[in-house]
């Protein structure tokens, strides 16, 4: 199963009642490539020059961690020399200057600042784009599509829960482990050294971004790991980035608690992905490896979660190696459980996950999680403000010969749609000089 991107992101502009809103998103779905930062075409083919100007614009960037460093000047400047030829060099120095803005149709856009729309509480990242002329707007994404690719879990009855069918204690699924997954080489060595691989369904790829798990740099040296033969434990992982969009019922129907392996888990932010709601829509328990404070986000959109049946205190330590160490330790207590004891357990948890599971599929929740995008957004609209900074300096490197622009701007600068009308009817008269 798979969200067609364009048709979420329409969505999202129809619930705002905003048709003067142009939308770019990455395309493929998880590209952070700058030139597959495309723009979404909404419900016309085109959009004319001076449409482009005038018109907010929005980077939906929900799908990925936000990673502002990931880019720098030379990058952008490769990009303007790639996709824009005829553009002058001063003006590609300038442009490659202003971030992900500068991939835009219209780089000189009226707007003093680009939309930017995001998944993720607590960002440093988030504070450096909105530092240099981007406005974030926060809504949980993943829990949109979620709801989506496991639709049919709701209802599905295979997903029925039979304690006489578990063979695993724990369901923990480990396919990629380079970049901010690297915890993952950790965490299952963690698992081999505390004799835990039997009580656990699980699986392991030696290789990742065409790189073997014994050639990886670690970014946090706390995390190194000293095993070379972590493949040999685990049956081989052939699975593609794709099997998150879909739940398998044979695992499901077999484990008692799932142990959710998250994007993000030796950082300072809150970016739950779907990872995470599968286990929810499933109606399946689950302990969260996730970063600091996850399970308390968790709790502000309403999901009940484990504790005092399991020990959640992992959930505070800010330390990712001992994080990693509380989880584990976790873990193997539940599993040296008695028979009878894990029973009593499995039955209190599953009273908890079911509650779970009719809160995400519920029309309510829905509908808040849409209401928080949408307050969100409407926040973002009221903080842009026009200057013509960006056309003022075009106009400096460039368009020397059309003085006139400098002055209208000069004379009706504000957001009010007043001045906006103006601006269009200005652009409209003069679009044949440029």
């Amino acid at each position: 199963m798979s969200v067609p991107l364009d048709r979420l992101y329409n969505f999202l502009q129809d619930v705002c009642n905003r048709n003067d809103l142009i939308i770019y998103g990455f395309f493929p779905h998880g590209s952070r490539k700058l030139e597959d930062l495309k723009l979404l075409f909404s419900g016309k083919k085109n959009y004319s020059w001076f449409e482009m100007n005038i018109i907010p614009c929005m980077i939906m960037h929900d799908q990925e961690p936000l990673m502002y460093h990931l880019y720098n000047k030379k990058d952008f400047t490769n990009y303007l020399k790639n996709n824009k030829p005829k553009m002058p060099l001063k003006l590609i120095d300038f442009f490659s200057n202003l971030h992900l803005r500068a991939c835009l149709t219209a780089i000189t856009n009226a707007y003093d600042q680009i939309l930017l729309c995001h998944s993720e509480k607590n960002s440093r990242d988030l504070d450096l784009y909105q530092q240099h002329g981007f406005i974030g707007i926060y809504y949980w994404s993943h829990a949109i599509i979620a709801r989506d690719w496991y639709r049919f879990a709701e209802l599905d009855p295979k997903l029925a829960v039979d304690f006489e069918n578990i063979t695993h204690d724990f369901l923990i699924y480990n396919r990629a482990w380079s970049g901010t997954r690297e915890y993952r080489l950790t965490f299952l060595e963690m698992l081999i050294n505390n004799d835990l691989l039997d009580c656990c369904r699980t699986s392991f790829a030696s290789m990742d971004n065409q790189l073997h798990y014994t050639q990886h740099i670690f970014a946090n040296s706390d995390l190194v790991i000293s095993r070379n033969d972590l493949d040999k434990f685990c049956q081989s992982n052939t699975h593609d980035a794709n099997s998150s969009a879909d739940y398998c019922v044979a695992d499901y129907a077999t484990i008692a608690i799932e142990v959710v392996l998250e994007t993000l888990f030796d950082d300072h932010r809150h970016h739950l992905t779907e990872k995470t709601l599968r286990s929810i829509a499933c109606g399946r328990p689950f302990i969260l490896v996730a970063t600091q404070g996850s399970l308390h986000y968790l709790k502000q959109y309403g999901f009940e979660t484990f504790d005092g049946l399991i020990d959640e205190t992992y959930d505070t330590v800010i330390n990712p190696l001992l994080r990693l160490k509380a989880i584990v330790q976790e873990i193997k207590r539940i599993s040296q459980l008695s028979h009878n004891e894990k029973q009593l357990l499995w039955n209190k948890l599953y009273t908890i996950a079911e509650r779970n599971k009719r809160l995400f599929f519920s029309k309510e929740w829905h509908n808040s999680v849409v209401k928080e995008f949408k307050d969100n957004f409407n926040l973002a609209i009221q903080q842009l403000t026009i200057s013509g900074k960006y056309q003022d300096t075009a106009d400096q490197l460039f368009l020397k010969n059309y003085p006139g622009m400098r002055h209208w701007r000069k004379q009706n600068v504000g957001i009010t749609l007043e001045n906006r009308i103006k601006f269009s009817e200005w652009l409209k008269e003069n679009k044949s000089v440029f």
